[in-house]
């Protein structure tokens, strides 16, 4: 963020935006649904990052994160590992990412509900808690 400020005489919203979007935010998520941040430490560094860069768009320094967030159409960390969890789900239980999906998931086979046959069971038993939120971990 700062080889941004220092290298561009003038930062607008666009170009802002473009460069966080395209280069500085695909360095901090390359395969974060394998490493999966858990530590209150990690997502606050990796979220730091997008509090400095929303901060340099000119008219909205003295904005909240959120508010900053809202009106440059940012999701937050959260949004994007949900998101980034959800697409992974679909790529490995579709046979994308060529492994077997029974390594990471189980399905429901007695469920009594309407919908699809991909319903997956929820863990019972795990031994951590970073076990439990990450996606490959388990």
């Amino acid at each position: 963020v700062g080889l941004m400020k220092k290298n561009f005489d003038y930062l607008d919203e666009e170009t802002i935006l473009s460069i966080y979007c395209s280069i500085i935010r695909p360095i901090l998520e390359y395969a974060v649904q394998s490493w999966c941040p858990f530590w209150k430490k990690d997502i606050e560094e990796l979220e730091k990052v997008q509090h400095r860069v929303t901060k340099l768009v000119p008219g909205l320094q003295d904005e909240s994160y959120e508010e900053r967030c809202s009106k440059l159409n940012l999701p937050t960390l959260e949004q994007r590992r949900l998101r980034g969890d959800l697409i992974e789900t679909y790529k490995i239980l579709n046979g994308h990412e060529g492994s077997d999906y029974r390594k990471f998931f189980k399905l429901r086979e007695n469920s009594s509900t309407r919908g699809h046959d991909w319903k997956l069971e929820k863990r019972e038993h795990v031994n951590t808690k970073v076990r439990k939120v990450g996606l490959l971990l388990g």
